[in-house]
């Protein structure tokens, strides 16, 4: 099981009221809305190994190299060197390393790679596994992984973790017409608003759909736009032609990474804390209680 931790704990941030604080008044009700999640995720499906992936950057250059919007609209400072400073509530920032601490406390592997997001973490894992994977994610970025012959679904929380959405190929087919080898030509074809991807302009989702069924691929779309004798509308063959571009360089950004040089290292599912020093402290600072507690019971269950 793969976690994409950001979307996770963002979604515990806004799901979990701001009441739920430590007893210094801190609010840490991502953190606990974080434990909740896992703890359900854990129980439900009994995963034999978990890794929370990280953003260690959440807007790689090479990605903005090639498209310069990409995420533009969510920063809040760029920096010369290093990852630019993302755009995070005020009273959630601070209660990320905290959830680094417990996840580590804990022994939950934490994976981030320096110039990758979580997204190319959880590409790497998947390309890598010999086994079965269950993505658990709010981003449909990862449905581009999905594939039955290997056992790769997506978990998409509807309501909290204890509503998710399966996501396979048959969900694919039915919601968006491709396959998940598909998705990711569908996403950069129609674009992306909350990623700063402009896409092809009036080429949405429906008509990128009928094109891929048309057309196989985004190499076929494209050699189709090149071919007087294609079945293409003279208005759609000159969009394409004009967003070429775009769609030299829109599949390195969009599809995630299956290349990430992963640390060495064990994602078993823990069945107790690695360090219950550090736990029980963690736990008295922030108050981390009930949460707390019932991801440990279920660990050890």
């Amino acid at each position: 099981m793969l976690l994409d931790t950001a979307s996770l704990y963002f979604r515990a941030y806004f799901g979990v009221p701001d009441s739920v604080r430590a007893p210094d008044g801190t609010p840490v009700n991502a953190v606990r809305g974080l434990l909740d999640f896992i703890d359900r995720l854990v129980k439900d499906h009994r995963p034999d190994h978990l890794v929370a992936c990280m953003d260690a950057d959440w807007r790689p250059h090479w990605r903005v190299e090639l498209i310069p919007s990409y995420k533009a609209h969510r920063v809040a400072e760029e920096r010369p060197t290093g990852p630019d400073e993302e755009e995070v509530p005020d009273t959630l920032s601070p209660q990320v390393p905290v959830i680094e601490a417990v996840l580590d406390a804990l022994g939950i592997a934490r994976v981030g790679v320096a110039g990758y997001e979580a997204d190319d973490v959880i590409g790497t894992y998947t390309a890598r596994a010999a086994g079965p994977v269950d993505i658990v994610t709010g981003d449909r970025d990862l449905y581009q992984l999905v594939d039955d012959a290997r056992g790769v679904r997506v978990l998409y929380p509807v309501k909290g973790v204890g509503t998710l959405n399966l996501v396979d190929e048959a969900t694919l087919r039915e919601k968006y017409g491709v396959d998940g080898r598909g998705y990711a030509d569908l996403a950069l074809l129609r674009g992306d608003p909350s990623d700063g991807l402009p896409g092809v302009p009036g080429i949405g989702e429906k008509t990128a759909a009928k094109l891929l069924a048309e057309f196989g691929d985004l190499a076929g779309i494209r050699a189709a736009a090149d071919d007087p004798g294609a079945k293409l509308t003279p208005t759609q063959r000159k969009r394409l032609t004009e967003a070429a571009s775009y769609l030299d360089v829109a599949p390195k950004v969009v599809r995630v990474a299956d290349d990430v040089p992963l640390p060495d290292t064990g994602t078993a599912l823990p069945h107790g804390p690695r360090d219950a020093g550090a736990l029980d402290a963690l736990a008295a600072r922030w108050g981390l209680g009930g949460s707390l507690q019932r991801l440990l019971t279920t660990l050890g269950a």
